[in-house]
């Protein structure tokens, strides 16, 4: 059996920016212990494998290094790249996941995921949190991910954070924990700026991470008065989502660009060894 893969940047304007993710097209599943040594091998942040269900419909699921996830951004938008560039997909793509049905549309040059929105709640920060940080958030508030407000950009841009004590805090819902830092826009272009920290799942930092944004986007609306944004994550590669909150639903638009065409061979071979 041989596979075609593609590496797409995903919320990135051209290669090298954004956040990586390989995009595998099954006409079946392979199995599951074959999908995650596919996805430790490529080791990015996601890869995605799909799988036809339909006109303009697909089931995808997304794997970490280390773990199948149950909602991914940047692959899905990843994914939409290739259908749309080399397989000729128009209009609107459906996607059937673990997080229900995710609808990514093409909108004046950008591909623009609707992905449930999830509001985080304030809580109280777990032992060692700040120590983790290296820095004392302003709030600490809880959605999927630890969530972290910081009082400016400028801090969130300096974070050196030591990932094994990330990976090693609580979570307190029974997997495992990931934290989202954040804080007010500081250029007069991006509304908000945010970081994301998952050694957990096997991504010490995430580039650029939609998920997180299901989170910062009705955080930041409420906070700001306004339900559009433009947000920046400000990882060394970098990217920026164009937000919208619609009812319980976030939009996030973005960009995207082809690094490389792959070609797997024999993904079945290796898997007793």
């Amino acid at each position: 059996m041989t596979l075609r893969a593609f590496v797409v940047d995903a919320f990135a304007e051209r290669p090298f920016e954004g956040n990586p993710a390989a995009v595998v097209p099954l006409e079946r599943w392979l199995p599951d212990a074959v999908m995650g040594r596919m996805a430790a091998e490529h080791n990015l942040s996601e890869t995605a494998f799909l799988v036809p269900d339909g006109e303009n419909q697909w089931h995808l699921r997304w794997f970490t290094p280390t773990v199948e996830v149950e909602l991914c951004g940047h692959a899905t938008l990843a994914t939409a790249h290739v259908l749309a560039t080399e397989y000729g997909v128009a209009g609107t793509m459906r996607f059937c996941t673990a997080s229900g049905m995710l609808r990514v549309e093409q909108e004046a040059g950008r591909y623009v995921l609707d992905f449930p929105a999830r509001m985080p709640v304030r809580a109280q920060a777990p032992a060692g949190l700040a120590e983790a940080l290296g820095a004392e958030p302003a709030e600490v508030w809880k959605g999927r991910d630890w969530f972290c407000v910081f009082a400016d950009a400028t801090t969130v841009r300096a974070l050196r954070p030591d990932h094994a004590r990330i990976a090693a805090l609580p979570d307190g819902d029974g997997t495992a924990a990931r934290v989202i830092v954040t804080a007010p826009g500081d250029d007069g272009v991006h509304d908000v700026v945010s970081r994301f920290f998952a050694a957990a799942v096997g991504i010490p930092e995430d580039p650029v991470t939609g998920v997180a944004h299901t989170q910062i986007l009705p955080f930041w609306a409420a906070r700001l008065g306004r339900t559009e944004l433009v947000c920046r994550q400000a990882s060394r590669r970098g990217g920026t989502l164009w937000c919208a909150l619609r009812g319980d639903r976030a939009r996030m638009g973005g960009t995207a660009a082809l690094y490389a065409r792959l070609e797997i061979a024999s993904p079945l071979s290796g898997l007793d060894g």
